[in-house]
């Protein structure tokens, strides 16, 4: 573990001396070409550093925040566009910040700069809040922590478990997880540089639809980046060629496909063998029937429509069930539980040694 978290720490310190080269062509190279041409060598490094790094947890959180969150932004950054290039006077910590994590500027201080900000794939409606904070949140996550917990004793017992059983854990464990690590970091980021991170949940299990579903509730930070690197560009493109009320249409289908690709390649850094294709034909499909979905309602005009319970009942069925198909079972294939318990166990006797290293060292011992 400890050669490890000597790689980790080698990958990140070469992410931050990438970040500052990319900061200090900000004013001197011209967006466009040029800047594009500057900034590709970081982004093909930025595909080559997770494979140093063999863990599940820091190698599969070092490839989604370096390999696709700060490459795409880098990417709108080579164009002048994007959060790195929304203020020309930007610190270099903020710009390292928003590069490689899910962050965004408070909201407040955000409305003075910008009273109207940019429309978002993921607009949070009425009828589907943002989560809200306080107590309520507070209470959510105790919740979330201790189902959590739960999950992971139930682990134990995973031999008298039924296979389709444990599918339906990983989904859950992955929810919990994803969202109890983002609200402590939201925790820091907010305290330590004045920032909040974006919100990556928004109930999910309360979907009345795949729209609602992806671009209200589900991994809300890759919507909002998928968003302007590739919804708006083929939308703008298709309003040429089918008009603006269908061009909605190839857009989601291809943030589909972009997705899909890098998905594809997340589980590659974790196992490491040569992909199946099954992760890609489950985005490849939802992509599919979240177009069609699109399509009927604009049809319809919204004349029709299921009452929620059913339509949460059909959505959230029909996305468990593909994910029964075609997503989770790659868990188990590359055996992520396993190696993560292995690397819960390692980290519990590499934090014992340490403890006890330093109780030796106190003086009277």
């Amino acid at each position: 573990m400890e050669g490890e978290i000597l790689n980790f720490i080698k990958v990140w310190i070469t992410v931050l001396v990438s970040l500052c080269f990319c900061y200090s062509i900000r004013n001197t190279v011209p967006k466009g070409t040029k800047r594009l041409l500057s900034v590709l060598p970081v982004v093909c490094l930025f595909l080559y550093l997770p494979l140093k790094i063999s863990s599940v947890h820091l190698g599969g959180s070092t490839a989604f925040f370096v390999a696709w969150l700060a490459n795409f932004k880098i990417l709108l950054f080579a164009f002048g566009k994007g959060p790195l290039s929304s203020d020309p006077s930007i610190s270099l910590p903020l710009f390292i910040a928003l590069a490689c994590l899910p962050i965004k500027i408070q909201q407040k201080r955000k409305n003075k700069e910008n009273p109207s900000p940019e429309p978002r794939l993921d607009r949070q409606s009425k009828e589907n809040p943002a989560p809200g904070r306080g107590k309520e949140g507070l209470r959510s996550y105790a919740i979330k922590g201790v189902l959590l917990a739960m999950l992971i004793r139930a682990y134990d017992y995973s031999d008298y478990i039924h296979p389709n059983v444990i599918l339906i854990m990983y989904s859950f464990h992955v929810y919990f997880i994803l969202e109890i690590m983002l609200a402590v970091g939201a925790v820091l980021a907010r305290n330590l540089l004045g920032l909040e991170l974006e919100p990556q949940f928004n109930e999910p299990y309360f979907a009345t639809s795949l729209q609602d579903f992806w671009g209200c509730r589900w991994n809300l930070v890759v919507t909002s980046i998928l968003r302007p690197t590739v919804y708006e560009p083929i939308r703008s493109i298709g309003s040429h060629l089918v008009g603006r009320k269908w061009a909605p249409l190839p857009a989601v289908f291809a943030t589909f496909v972009v997705s899909a690709m890098m998905h594809e390649l997340i589980f590659f850094y974790l196992g490491r063998v040569r992909p199946n294709w099954e992760i890609s034909w489950f985005f490849l499909l939802h992509g599919f029937c979240l177009t069609a979905e699109i399509a009927i309602k604009k049809v319809l005009n919204d004349r029709w429509q299921l009452p929620k319970t059913i339509s949460t009942i059909l959505t959230v069925g029909f996305i468990m069930s593909t994910g029964f198909w075609l997503f989770f079972p790659k868990f188990v294939e590359y055996k992520v539980d396993v190696r993560a318990f292995e690397e819960y166990a390692e980290i519990g006797a590499y934090m014992k040694n340490v403890s006890q290293s330093i109780v030796r060292v106190l003086p009277g011992h």
